[in-house]
């Protein structure tokens, strides 16, 4: 059977399915018993949520924050495992960039692996430690973890 997936911008999404998809990736800083309640509330607070389905199976999301004229911030963006590799990241951030295409800085965070530059870089985003011309920092803080 061909699978039906369909995208969804509004955030009626069950707290179960949010925790499974956050698990199935293994964003612990998510999933942890003492923040689990944390996730829906970030996940309510959040500007503009873009989500990808199967059917009612909850497998891809994407989360921003933005004040709408001078930043948007990509705070999430997820696949489930079982659905990666086929365009649902894709379609997810281009969803956000055509939401906040008007805005004038996009920004993110993600891990190091040289397959998140080369998906993200493919959008036109840079590494703000590549840059020449331009010079930009990026600077963070993140609670309870000792960044090194």
């Amino acid at each position: 059977m061909t699978p039906t997936l369909s995208y969804r911008t509004d955030k009626n999404i069950p707290a179960e399915q949010l925790e499974a998809l956050y698990r199935s990736v293994e964003w612990r800083a998510y999933t942890r018993e003492d923040q689990r309640p944390h996730l829906s509330r970030a996940y309510e607070n959040s500007d503009y949520v873009v989500s990808a389905w199967n059917e009612e199976q909850l497998i891809g999301l994407a989360r921003c924050l933005s004040d709408d004229v001078s930043i948007f911030y990509l705070q999430d963006i997820l696949v489930h495992p079982d659905w990666q590799k086929q365009g649902i990241g894709t379609k997810l951030l281009r969803e956000c960039l055509v939401r906040y295409g008007h805005v004038r800085s996009k920004v993110l965070l993600t891990g190091a692996e040289s397959h998140l530059a080369r998906f993200y870089e493919s959008f036109g985003f840079k590494n703000t430690k590549n840059l020449n011309r331009t010079k930009l920092n990026a600077f963070v803080q993140v609670l309870d973890v000792d960044l090194e």
